[in-house]
């Protein structure tokens, strides 16, 4: 059993805006933890959708408590898939993202979903969903606990929050 985390947020920007800089969020100088990027896969459907798949490398620091348990030769970097899909027609991006190691201490899966509704030009509704869970007997509700108040302090700082009408 794991966590799971939702939240709902509106954007002050037109989606063309934020889809353009989800595509140049990387890299940039206030996301050093952010190594690499790399497209493996991209495909534009027949119905104009934008696949694409990328491959990540972030730096992974431990909470300070799991460094004095876990051994120190234990790999600092983190491997994560990113999938998306553009599609232009609904003015929706969708994504999906997870980690590829170190799934047995800790597993995130998140997806957000950007949409851009026509009745309101300037606003982009994000729908952000994670998933945590961890493998590790006994310190799995820990694990799990920190990595969701990592989650929620992340994404509860958004900026230009508006109740929906």
């Amino acid at each position: 059993m794991g966590k799971y985390f939702f939240n709902e947020t509106d954007i002050r920007s037109a989606w063309e805006h934020v889809l353009s800089a989800f595509w140049q969020r990387y890299p940039n100088p206030y996301s050093t933890h952010v190594l690499t990027e790399d497209v493996v896969f991209r495909e534009v459907t027949p119905d104009n959708c934008l696949l694409s798949r990328r491959l990540l490398t972030k730096t992974n620091r431990l909470p300070r408590w799991a460094e004095r348990i876990f051994p120190g030769n234990l790999s600092r970097y983190v491997y994560i898939v990113e999938d998306s899909i553009v599609d232009p027609n609904n003015r929706r991006l969708t994504t999906l993202t997870w980690n590829l190691n170190h799934s047995k201490l800790m597993m995130v899966v998140e997806r957000c979903v950007f949409h851009g509704e026509r009745e309101r030009p300037v606003w982009t509704r994000l729908t952000r969903e994670a998933w945590i869970s961890s493998g590790v007997f006994g310190l799995s509700r820990p694990i799990q606990y920190q990595r969701l108040r990592v989650i929620m302090a992340t994404h509860l700082k958004t900026p230009q929050r508006r109740p929906r009408t």
